[in-house]
């Protein structure tokens, strides 16, 4: 079964420096229907606006991962890390038994797009922890790159989670499949761009769900950025 969201059905809020669509329900936008997925609970699309940010504020037992898709966020945390997340890089933050931090755009004339992406962990209470590191967009080109898995597979960063995230670029051409468990969930989001998930046609912002699939098939991308979610049912 393969279920399509479209973009203009998520959640929207627009703070002035900060405007967010919200794939799951997250703060004052609630849909009881779209409580998350599986074990991926936050999918928020970010605009942070330039010299804006968000200030010191808490996280416990989440594994959060960031996602710049233009500009750069910089990111401060109680754990003695001072880093600046550049496109192409996938930044993971464990918030075990706690963790504070801050993120912010720092340019003065650009804006942030980022994903903010939660996944509910496998183990709690463990000590927080950092990874970032850089994929190259010949690593997706044409192909689904593994960026996030349990066990750090393919020099992807580990999240404490039963779950695995890839990365692709598609465009004419291109096409990329990836084997389903069947047992399991597959959750894509179309980042940017247009693209066909199992024969239906995305946009960007649009995601499909998929459970009970054994086969997943990414073809006729047209400038498309996709992010793939392999997931505890």
């Amino acid at each position: 079964m393969l279920q399509v969201r479209k973009s203009q059905e998520r959640g929207y809020a627009d703070h002035g420096w900060l405007r967010s669509f919200h794939s799951f329900s997250f703060a004052g936008y609630y849909d009881p229907a779209h409580m998350g997925f599986g074990n991926l609970r936050v999918i928020n699309e970010d605009r942070v606006a330039a010299g804006a940010g968000f200030g010191t504020h808490g996280h416990k037992d989440m594994e959060i991962i960031s996602y710049v898709l233009s500009g750069e966020l910089a990111h401060k945390d109680s754990m003695g890390n001072v880093e600046s997340i550049p496109p192409g890089d996938v930044q993971r933050m464990s918030a075990g038994r706690g963790v504070m931090h801050s993120e912010f755009n720092h340019k003065a004339d650009e804006t942030t797009h980022f994903l903010q992406i939660w996944i509910e962990p496998n183990v709690r209470g463990i000590a927080p922890g950092y990874e970032q590191k850089k994929f190259s967009d010949a690593e997706k080109r044409g192909k689904l790159r593994l960026v996030a898995s349990p066990d750090g597979a393919d020099g992807s960063v580990t999240v404490h989670a039963d779950a695995r995230l890839f990365a692709g670029l598609l465009d004419g051409d291109e096409t990329a499949s990836l084997a389903l468990d069947s047992k399991r969930k597959s959750y894509v989001h179309l980042v940017r761009g247009e693209l066909e998930v199992n024969g239906q046609k995305l946009v960007g912002g649009d995601a499909a769900m998929l459970q009970g699939e054994s086969q997943l098939t990414l073809g006729a991308g047209k400038d498309a950025e996709v992010l793939v979610f392999d997931l505890a049912a």
